[in-house]
């Protein structure tokens, strides 16, 4: 009897154990729930809406002279004297460079004596003393040797084809020209002009003669106004993109060839919904850029197509429908679906 009632209890004790363990599990697992659905992460919304929206693009281009000319004789002879230096304004025709006439003189002097020639021949064609044919070859020579003769004129005393700026000075007085390089290079600046590529989605809607905003870097904010003078009628099929010329009037010469211009087009406006900044996710590793969205408590991913950046605002060109509720705060605990609590 005493070994039986031993059993009995030793029994007792372990179901009595058992039973202990059972009740701890079933509360730890009640805690656990318990706690899951107290934890919600907490998130932090906007409301955003749709608003009209100016689809400006920007673009960066380097100012260029209206028309750059070099300025060098045909071939190689001394400078006699260069008449103007770097940074001096020129108008057309104006003499520029005067090289060594040694050789002009000489063909003068030949012109002269064929001119002479040329008269002999004419009075004995009128009198039947020379053929017709021995007078047009006489004709002939003499326009040659004119020809000739303007051509060296043309090339002994350089002048300026275009009014504007000389920006280059190569050679000295009494230099040898050596045709490697130009003796002065004038550029024309008044006005000036710029080229950009223009994505092919705004072939359509760009026209000569169309108002643009150019800022350059050297000026700060300083807003110019320029024209398109000049849109391209082909697309690259490389860039899909196609060049158009913007012309600035340049009255007061601030701007000047090489400077750095950022180009602004606005081809008008459009309703979109505009989300603030802290508000776009960047996926890691990819350029993909997404927004969660709260729909009654629970969040789904968006992915989104960005426009315009307006300060601490985005405009969205697709992605999110008119008046969501988009988080801007708590997005690194989020998951596509999942319930939240919104402060």
């Amino acid at each position: 009897m005493k070994t039986k009632f031993l059993t009995f209890t030793a029994f007792g004790a372990l179901m009595l154990v058992s039973a202990c363990s059972g009740s701890k599990k079933e509360e730890t697992v009640a805690s656990t729930v318990q706690t899951t659905v107290a934890e919600k992460p907490s998130i932090k919304v906007a409301l955003v809406t749709e608003r009209p929206v100016d689809q400006i693009q920007q673009y960066t281009a380097t100012v260029e002279a209206e028309a750059t000319n070099n300025i060098a004789p045909m071939q190689p002879v001394r400078i006699e004297k260069i008449f103007v230096e770097v940074g001096d304004r020129v108008r057309k025709g104006q003499k520029l460079v005067q090289m060594d006439a040694a050789n002009l003189t000489q063909l003068k002097l030949q012109l002269d004596n064929q001119k002479v020639e040329f008269q002999r021949v004419d009075e004995l064609y009128k009198v039947g003393g020379v053929s017709k044919s021995e007078w047009e070859a006489a004709k002939m020579g003499l326009e040659v040797r004119e020809t000739s003769y303007r051509n060296l004129l043309d090339n002994t005393a350089l002048s300026s084809p275009i009014t504007g700026v000389v920006t280059a000075r190569n050679y000295d007085n009494g230099d040898m020209y050596s045709g490697a390089r130009p003796v002065l290079t004038v550029e024309q600046i008044v006005p000036v002009k710029l080229l950009i590529n223009v994505s092919e989605i705004y072939f359509t809607q760009i026209a000569k003669g169309q108002k643009v905003k150019i800022k350059l870097d050297v000026y700060g904010d300083d807003e110019f106004e320029g024209t398109v003078n000049l849109v391209y009628p082909t697309i690259s099929a490389a860039t899909r993109t196609f060049p158009v010329e913007v012309r600035v009037a340049n009255n007061d010469l601030k701007i000047r060839p090489g400077m750095f211009a950022r180009v602004t087009l606005n081809f008008g406006t459009l309703n979109h919904v505009v989300v603030p900044d802290l508000a776009i996710v960047k996926q890691a590793g990819s350029g993909e850029r997404f927004v969660y969205v709260n729909e009654g408590g629970k969040v789904s991913r968006k992915v989104v197509e960005l426009g315009r950046r307006m300060g601490e605002e985005y405009e969205l060109i697709s992605g999110v429908a008119n008046n969501s509720q988009v988080v801007v705060a708590g997005q690194s605990k989020l998951l596509d679906g999942m319930e939240v609590k919104v402060e």
